[in-house]
């Protein structure tokens, strides 16, 4: 289902009941009745991050700042429902508020209402920084991505060579750093080790600030390699990524059972493999 991210509970309440139609309707993307709740939403989601985006520009707060204002109560009060109905529907409420897209869900319309709480203009920062989290609303597009399945699952499986590239990427730079910090000291604006391992990071990521930069040749020619380095270590990530992404598409097939979570059903699959309900 395009709606489902497999370590999310949402399983399906028990019966053929309202709760079980309306859990069709929010939950099963590949129903006609589905597809169009999710391109409504997705619609109303684009509206709302249009709005806040807009009361962030001064010149337009200024002149359509009460429109602005009652739009976004609309759209809060709209995903307040939206966020009510997936409690509702699905059979283990608890369990759906404290997953990832269930606190996005909630994020997406908290702040609007917190405001209410922090009357007086001595809040009036706080109220603004509490606001920006309405940009939140952006990750809720996600979970009506059916690709977004197959990634997600590609991030996991590369995880931890992910996180060991990170460590020897991580030890690459303070060696370079420190290596750098020798070879041009305080007079070329390497005053510290930790300035040195920042300029090696912004040089070996290919960002090149220019704020520091080596001055003899030593240290230029130590830097050229960095530069070097650079290029292929930017390629690493994506092709590990890439790789898990081509294994998690061709391992990956068809439908996830509501009731015990198991994935990997054939597309033409009426009975689960694990605990045989339904599909």
């Amino acid at each position: 289902m395009a709606d489902s991210v497999k370590n999310n509970p949402r399983n399906r309440p028990p019966g053929n009941n309202w709760r079980n139609t309306l859990y069709t309707i929010i939950f099963e993307a590949d129903t006609p009745a589905g597809k169009m709740y999710d391109e409504v939403l997705i619609l109303t989601i684009l509206l709302s991050i249009i709005v806040v985006m807009l009361d962030s520009v001064s010149n337009i707060a200024a002149l359509y700042g009460g429109l602005l204002h009652s739009l976004e109560w609309i759209f809060t009060i709209l995903f307040t429902a939206e966020y009510l109905l997936r409690l509702t529907c699905v059979g283990r409420p608890t369990r759906y508020a404290t997953s990832f897209f269930g606190i996005i869900d909630l994020m997406a319309i908290l702040p609007t209402y917190i405001s209410l709480m922090l009357p007086g203009s001595q809040y009036l920062l706080v109220i603004r920084g509490l606001r920006l989290l309405r940009v939140f609303r952006v990750l809720k597009f996600v979970q009506y991505l059916g690709e977004a399945d197959l990634l997600i699952r590609a991030l996991r499986a590369s995880q931890r060579k992910i996180i060991l590239f990170q460590f020897t990427v991580l030890n690459l730079v303070v060696i370079l750093g420190s290596l750098m910090y020798v070879i041009e000291g305080a007079e070329s604006g390497f005053t510290s080790i930790p300035r040195s391992i920042y300029w090696a990071i912004i040089t070996i990521t290919t960002v090149g600030y220019g704020d520091i930069v080596p001055e003899t040749n030593l240290g230029q020619a130590l830097a050229s390699v960095i530069m070097l380095i650079g290029y292929s270590i930017i390629a690493v990530p994506t092709g590990i990524v890439t790789s898990e992404l081509t294994f998690a598409s061709r391992s990956f097939k068809g439908r996830v059972c509501q009731n015990c979570s198991f994935e990997g059903h054939d597309s033409d699959a009426k009975f689960c493999k694990r605990c045989g309900a339904e599909l």
